[in-house]
């Protein structure tokens, strides 16, 4: 089962390190990681993705809370709200710019630059639907795709 974690830490030198050897050392793969300062500029929020059973997710969690800069560790769970930004650079070929403006216009993704021989395109939504992007644009040949990871906040109060 796939689990998400949000981690509260303190925004300083070193924390991320920390946080992702606990996980190396248990043999424990992250899927996605994404970090960034929240409101309050000393404290940074990590989501953090990974694969694993309840077990594996409760003995994550203790663990996390042992780590001296975090300050708070909540699984999401099934109620949250979450996104991904990916930029995909398609090879293009003046006859086909037009299906893969109009496969962009349907998914809701910019284009970002249009060069010869290819486009880029700017897309952020759900990972699933950043999946079905990709596969949409597949045939027509990607060259390099870059993406931020999953980040996540849990619905209302």
């Amino acid at each position: 089962m796939k689990y998400t974690l949000s981690v509260l830490v303190e925004n300083q030198p070193g924390v991320l390190s920390k946080v992702v050897s606990l996980f190396s050392r248990r043999g424990y793969n992250i899927d996605s990681l994404a970090v960034g300062t929240t409101e309050d500029p000393t404290v940074s929020r990590m989501t953090i993705v990974g694969e694993g059973d309840d077990r594996i997710l409760e003995q994550v969690e203790k663990q996390l809370n042992k780590v001296i800069p975090v300050i708070k560790v909540r699984s999401l769970g099934e109620d949250f709200v979450s996104a991904e930004l990916m930029l995909i650079k398609i090879a293009c070929e003046a006859q086909s710019f037009g299906e893969i403006n109009q496969i962009a216009s349907l998914m809701k993704a910019e284009v970002a630059d249009v060069s010869k021989g290819t486009v880029t395109l700017k897309f952020a939504g759900e990972h699933e639907k950043c999946e079905t992007l990709c596969g949409l644009l597949r045939p027509y040949g990607i060259r390099e795709i870059a993406r931020t990871g999953v980040i996540a906040l849990e619905k209302g109060s």
